[in-house]
């Protein structure tokens, strides 16, 4: 069996090191350079990679990784596409070997895409960027996914684990433009509207955010419900942006008996009581949070809600109770799972000395 790594690249130089090293199980390495000014071309080359300079315009993630694609030999049995700063584990290579069957199409791979600071695992999902020469090709100018003409078959890998390791420093870029030109091509696609809405979130562009993401939810197809219930709550935080934190609760409630599987929801609902001082409600959602211990591993989830959060959050609203002993057990079990915020930290420190 053949496999070949595919990517696109621009000023990468940092990270294409440990990218080769991690990719060094495949029979070929395979870049579109797309106008490195940082020598990142260069450095591939003398790594092992096979690298082509081509300049994308008007810029594209669809036209830039079918044209990487392309740059593979014609005998490769599996492709894999990665970015250069993300990192395949040790044994991805037999692990996939080990699952691929004749009939499949497509790989399902652990995709870790962001870290907790203690280095422990923050958002995570399923990934499906594995697949079979000839079956697919990319599509949608941002957020570019595999499209099929035909039958996909999965096949889910036990043992293929890529990390996403980004440059803290690097921006979004024209993400928007790319997200506003995705919804003008396809304006019945409910995954472009979702993520146009959370661009606009991001940025701060919260009445725009609202409008798109309501628009999402109105949508036919518009049917998974973990992105509905991601919208529902993105309106909810641009709301409470807003100074809207009645329509905020609102608005979380629906996301809730959406997805009630998620805690999502529930960890939303119990910080917006917090701001609010409503203690009994605040205890009540993080029980609720608590109580679902399943993760389900898809882009909607947070790492918040499955950290220190809902605990920390438990243990204010116990403190602010007068239920001293459930708060220290709460602010201990907060602290053993390592809160982000610095402030959190030691207020947990706090409730944990005191009866």
């Amino acid at each position: 069996m053949r496999i070949y790594v595919y990517a696109i690249a621009k000023d990468e130089a940092g990270f294409a090191r440990r990218w080769m090293a991690s990719m060094g199980e495949a029979d070929g390495v395979y870049v579109l350079d797309t106008g490195s000014s940082d020598g990142t071309a260069a450095l591939l080359r003398s790594l092992g990679a096979e690298v082509t300079e081509r300049a994308v315009e008007p810029w594209r993630f669809d036209t830039a990784r079918n044209l990487s694609m392309e740059l593979v030999p014609g005998d490769g049995d599996i492709l894999v596409c990665t970015d250069l700063d993300e990192v395949l584990l040790p044994g991805w290579r037999n692990a996939l070997e080990a699952a691929w069957r004749p009939e499949c199409t497509t790989a399902r791979y652990e995709y870790v895409w962001s870290f907790r600071p203690d280095g422990s695992d923050g958002v995570k999902f399923w990934y499906e960027k594995a697949h079979r020469p000839g079956v697919c090709r990319w599509t949608h100018p941002v957020h570019e996914v595999l499209s099929y003409p035909g039958p996909k078959v999965l096949c889910t890998v036990p043992g293929m684990r890529l990390e996403h390791h980004p440059d803290p420093e690097k921006g979004r870029g024209d993400y928007l433009r790319l997200l506003e030109l995705a919804v003008a091509e396809a304006p019945a696609d409910p995954r472009d509207r979702h993520y146009l809405g959370r661009e606009y979130m991001f940025r701060g562009r919260w009445q725009e955010a609202i409008g798109a993401l309501k628009a999402h939810l109105a949508l036919p197809g518009a049917v998974w419900r973990p992105e509905r219930a991601a919208s529902m709550r993105y309106i909810a935080r641009c709301l409470a942006a807003l100074g809207r934190g009645e329509e905020a609760e609102l608005w979380l409630l629906r996301a809730a008996f959406e997805a009630p599987e998620q805690r999502e929801p529930l960890v939303e609902l119990a910080r917006l009581m917090a701001g609010q001082q409503r203690w009994p409600e605040c205890e009540r959602y993080c029980r609720l949070a608590l109580a679902i211990r399943r993760r389900d591993m898809d882009y909607a989830t947070e790492a918040d809600a499955w950290g220190a959060k809902p605990w920390a959050l438990l243990a204010e609203a116990c403190a602010r109770q007068g239920q001293g002993d459930w708060a220290a057990n709460c602010a201990a079990e907060a602290l053993r799972l390592g809160p982000e915020d610095p402030a959190e930290r030691e207020r947990m420190k706090d409730l944990c000395q005191k009866p």
